[in-house]
């Protein structure tokens, strides 16, 4: 059973939003405090980690002097620039937060730019930048460099401009000002060797970003219900995306924990084979083809880089090196006092047999409705089958990546016949040259395997591992993927069984068995909409209907979804976490489909 979780900070998780720049990305809270960002890339070490210790991480505060003011916080529609306001009888306080778009024309270089604005009354501002580098390792020496402060440590500096004096402190930068309703103040933090700049070049900065976000929405094809958390979605989505790369982070963060004052507090910072791809399909959906073959390019570069006998890694840092190592940061003391802080991740070496599964998928569907794959593309298909095809009875650690001995999971040779079911439905809608009658025979072997070896010995249900009698709730993924029909009696006695012993109130655990770790963890909130989509595939659509109202509740103020979420449903985990969202957007498409034709199930290609 999973442990109940110790009270929440006074900041949890779920009280930020995010704004970012497709390189890097800050968290900001309700309360207007940037407490986490990585500078300048999204895997660099932090200069702002408050989130994870309060007193050493350092932080970039805004506070408006507004007795019981209630704090707000919304997006600009359909971009992802970020409005905090605070609200009294005494006046009103808006702040605006941003990164520029990289694809817009501004002097307004790679930088977070903060708009402190008077709505009502006259109010008292105080604003505060402490940053602390290389994750609070580095105290940095700060000097006045014209109206600028400068923030220099032996790993990096930067500089913070703002329209109003600035005061220099020990290692921080303050500034105080009354404004009256209509003013403003501007805070930009930059790169050190970034030039001055002007309250002009900020607000063209602004008004481009925010053409260049909602041009982007204006690609959307999704018209369906829940647009705007579905919008939402998406928007999170291509914040992970990095600009330069086509790769895709699984979180912004690391360190989050899944349980408060548990082990479980790892690194998201990378791109997963897996969650990439299922961000693949989740753009695809929406019309933006784009992103998936940006993606698919450099998961090519990747394939072409590997030797003839060596196999694709399961993750890799954001610019397709090798991720990093995981260590341990013992002098933060951890969001609510959950240790050890984790950078870089340990299951980097982990063998996952299911990313070949995920990642043929995406390149099926990416040949479906973006270009077709060329020659050496797809010889380097071929050798990833060969590969799954030798290697699909192994035992290995699986998409939940357990710290134990490697198991048989049913998940991992579910997602080797899809990798060999894709390639032969490719070779056969593209007529690409393949031993098509050897991978059918491959394919249909490890389907008999699952049939035979991966069911409850009593019930007759699927279960986790061979020979055994534990749900998981990666199962999920089969009718998904088309291994077994969404009403076969087999799998209908799966999804009854998971429903009994892993949901409570619309939240899906993942399992219940041991993995090797201590302490517990909270239900994982992807598979909530992998719960729904099933569940509408099977035809219950009011079942759906009804765990996808609950599911939505468990995104926090701003639709942004965390890794898990604890007993009373509060966020857990790295945040804002791109499983989630993309299996909310698939999930959102198929029932909508299925309530627009409810009396029976709607094709699906």
């Amino acid at each position: 059973m999973p442990r109940r979780d110790n009270p929440m900070p006074g900041r949890a998780i779920g009280d930020h939003g995010i704004v970012g720049n497709m390189d890097t990305a800050a968290l900001v809270a309700i309360d207007g405090t940037v407490d986490y960002l990585c500078w300048p890339h999204m895997d660099s070490p932090t200069i702002f980690a408050a989130l994870l210790d309060p007193d050493e991480g350092g932080e970039f505060t805004v506070e408006p002097a507004l007795e019981d003011a209630r704090r707000m916080q919304l997006y600009v529609p359909e971009t992802n620039v970020l409005i905090t306001r605070w609200m009294s009888e005494a006046g009103s306080v808006e702040l605006t937060d941003f990164m520029p778009h990289p694809e817009i024309d501004s002097r307004v270089p790679r930088s977070l730019v903060r708009c402190v604005k008077v709505i009502r009354g006259d109010v008292d501002i105080h604003v505060r930048c402490r940053p602390r580098f290389d994750y609070a390792r580095q105290v940095p020496k700060t000097e006045a460099y014209g109206d600028t402060a400068v923030f220099h440590a032996p790993s990096a500096s930067v500089r913070l401009g703002a329209t109003v004096p600035l005061r220099i402190g020990d290692g921080e930068a303050e500034a105080r000002c009354s404004l009256a309703a209509g003013e403003n103040a501007w805070f930009v933090l930059c790169d050190e060797e970034c030039d001055p700049f002007t309250e002009d070049e900020c607000r063209h900065a602004l008004g481009a970003t925010l053409d260049a976000w909602r041009r982007w929405m204006r690609r959307s094809t999704y018209r369906g219900r829940w647009r705007e958390r579905v919008d939402r979605s998406a928007l999170v989505l291509k914040l992970l995306t990095s600009h330069r790369h086509g790769s895709i982070a699984a979180a912004a963060t690391f360190g989050l924990p899944e349980a408060t004052g548990a082990e479980r507090n790892w690194d998201y910072r990378a791109t997963w084979i897996r969650d990439a791809s299922f961000t693949v399909y989740a753009f695809m959906r929406m019309g933006y083809v784009q992103e998936a073959e940006h993606f698919r390019d450099w998961v090519e570069t990747r394939i072409e880089s590997l030797g003839e006998h060596s196999a694709l890694h399961i993750m890799y840092a954001l610019d397709g090196g090798e991720a990093a190592e995981e260590s341990t940061l013992d002098h933060l003391a951890g969001y609510a006092n959950s240790r050890p802080v984790r950078i870089g991740n340990a299951a980097r070496t982990q063998t996952q047999l299911d990313i070949f599964g995920e990642l043929m998928d995406a390149i099926y569907l990416s040949n479906k409705y973006g270009t077709a794959i060329s020659r050496a593309g797809w010889d380097h298909v071929k050798r990833i089958i060969d590969h799954v095809s030798r290697h699909w009875r192994d035992a290995d650690e699986g998409i939940w990546e357990i710290r134990d001995k490697p198991r048989h999971f049913l998940h991992s040779r579910l997602m080797c016949w899809v990798a060999l079911d894709r390639a032969v439905r490719l070779a056969g809608k593209r007529s690409l040259p393949a031993p098509i009658v050897d991978w059918i025979a491959e394919r249909d072997r490890i389907a008999e395997d699952i049939w035979a070896n991966f069911r409850h010995p009593e019930h007759g249900y699927f279960v986790q591992t061979r020979g055994g009698d534990d749900l998981d709730a990666s199962l999920l993924m089969m009718p998904l993927m088309r291994f077994v029909s969404a009403t076969d009696p087999v799998w209908l006695a799966t999804l009854d069984a998971i429903g009994t012993q892993l949901t409570d109130d619309g939240m899906v655990f993942r399992y219940r068995n041991a993995d090797g770790l201590e302490g517990g963890e909270g239900a994982f909130t992807t598979c909530t909409f992998w719960y729904v989509e099933c569940l509408a595939r099977a035809g219950r659509l009011h079942e759906a209907r009804s765990i996808m109202a609950r599911g939505v509740l468990y995104a926090n103020h701003l639709g942004l979804f965390s890794e898990e979420l604890n007993w009373r449903g509060d966020p857990l985990g790295n945040f804002p976490q791109a499983l989630t969202h993309l299996a909310f957007i698939s999930a959102a498409y198929y029932l909508d489909r299925q309530l627009a034709h409810p009396e029976g199930q709607v094709w699906q290609p």
